[in-house]
């Protein structure tokens, strides 16, 4: 079930039906992405310069050119963490596209999802964007624990991901708690198939369309979760 819902929403990423979704949320992302390098960038150079100028005054120009590369560095290791909330932030606004071309799609003879509010959706998204902060400080800490290290990044974002992008797409067809209930009714499953969606995180570039891949990969499972329940509540 997670690896069939996974492969399919692989597939579909590059399917004609997502191509727009997918030029619309890749181009936002990268731009946010960049103005927001550009953002820290300024920041850090009017906060940081004249305070070691200040602390240190007469500092060596090798010294200035040794303190950007490593502003460089912390800013790079910090937007490596930044990729998954902004990402998410921004595909909120495009995941009820991609659910509808899923659900349109592969199930043409089901009932159509219900699209959630606008402002419900970026709630959801700037909620779920400082929980992944939060999530990641956490892993960022206990990579410092040995024999932790990497599996902290997979446990943490796998429970994120997977709890908030499956609920996203139950909640196209259930009210918040009954999705949230059927969430942790199957609760293994879910945390399984969000352990995939943060190894698809974890690869550079391909991080880029995590929240379309898990968008997509989601509506699968729900419909096949649903299914499950159906036949459950068929067998009493």
């Amino acid at each position: 079930m997670i690896f069939d819902a996974a492969r399919t929403a692989a597939l579909e990423l590059l399917s004609p039906p997502f191509r727009a979704v997918f030029i619309k949320t890749l181009g936002l992302t990268l731009l946010a992405l960049v103005a927001l390098w550009f953002g820290l960038t300024s920041l850090v150079e009017w906060l940081a310069l004249p305070w070691l100028q200040t602390v240190l005054p007469g500092i060596p120009s090798w010294a200035g050119w040794l303190g950007s590369i490593v502003a460089a560095i912390a800013l790079a290791f910090g937007m490596a963490l930044l990729v998954a909330p902004v990402t998410a932030v921004i595909a909120g606004l495009f995941l009820d596209d991609v659910a509808e071309v899923v659900e349109r799609t592969d199930y043409p003879s089901h009932p159509a999802g219900r699209a959630m509010p606008a402002l419900r959706s970026m709630v959801l998204a700037i909620k779920f964007f400082g929980v992944v902060i939060l999530g990641n400080i956490v892993a960022l800490m206990l990579l410092l624990v040995p024999g932790i290290n990497i599996a902290a990044f997979f446990i943490v974002n796998g429970y994120l991901l997977g709890r908030e992008f499956f609920e996203f797409a139950a909640m196209r067809f259930r009210p918040e708690e009954d999705a949230r209930v059927l969430r942790r009714r199957y609760a293994g499953t879910v945390f399984l198939s969000g352990l995939v969606i943060a190894a698809f995180l974890a690869v550079p570039l391909l991080n880029l369309l995590t929240p379309l891949f898990a968008a997509a990969m989601m509506v699968h499972l729900h419909k096949a979760v649903s299914a499950r329940e159906a036949v459950r509540s068929a067998n009493g």
